[in-house]
């Protein structure tokens, strides 16, 4: 069985979006280009048959893949989310003890982390450093060249 995979209602709803878009639009691409390429000729020296066999293939392994994510998503209620600490939705405001450096991020789901709109994933070195800290911890993160401390100065809801 796999994992529980926590999303907000926006981050399900993009998921559910886009494993339909493959289902009713790229699985019928898929097979018609199958179609197309057996209708060339010998299968045994087509290989245009082979690639869009091979592509059908992948894409129902992601499809397969998603529908397992999907079935196993749970919403995150975020009336009931602790604001005492870091979690899955916090939005932490930290300073860097090196160079005195403040950043803002929000803690997500890794399928729903974006760093352009300063969303993290809660498995990211960042991520799962801030996790359960308080504001006014230092929170040490190695990172692939060495160990940041980050003091948290504020958590909050967005």
């Amino acid at each position: 069985m796999s994992a529980v995979s926590y999303y907000t209602v926006e981050g399900l709803k993009k998921l559910k979006d886009e494993l339909e878009q493959l289902k009713s639009i790229e699985r019928p691409k898929a097979s018609q280009a199958i179609a197309e390429a057996r209708d060339k000729g010998d299968l045994s020296e087509n290989a245009e048959y082979d690639a869009a066999k091979e592509a059908q293939g992948l894409l129902e392994m992601k499809i397969a893949k998603m529908e397992e994510l999907v079935s196993n998503a749970r919403i995150i209620d975020e009336s009931t989310l602790d604001l005492s600490k870091a979690l899955v939705l916090s939005t932490v405001k930290i300073k860097n003890q090196t160079n005195g450096m403040e950043l803002k991020y929000t803690l997500v789901a890794e399928s729903e982390a974006d760093l352009k709109t300063g969303k993290i994933s809660v498995t990211s070195p960042i991520g799962k450093g801030l996790l359960g800290k308080k504001v006014g911890e230092i929170a040490e993160i190695s990172v692939p060249n060495g160990k940041l401390n980050f003091e948290i100065l504020e958590i909050t809801r967005d």
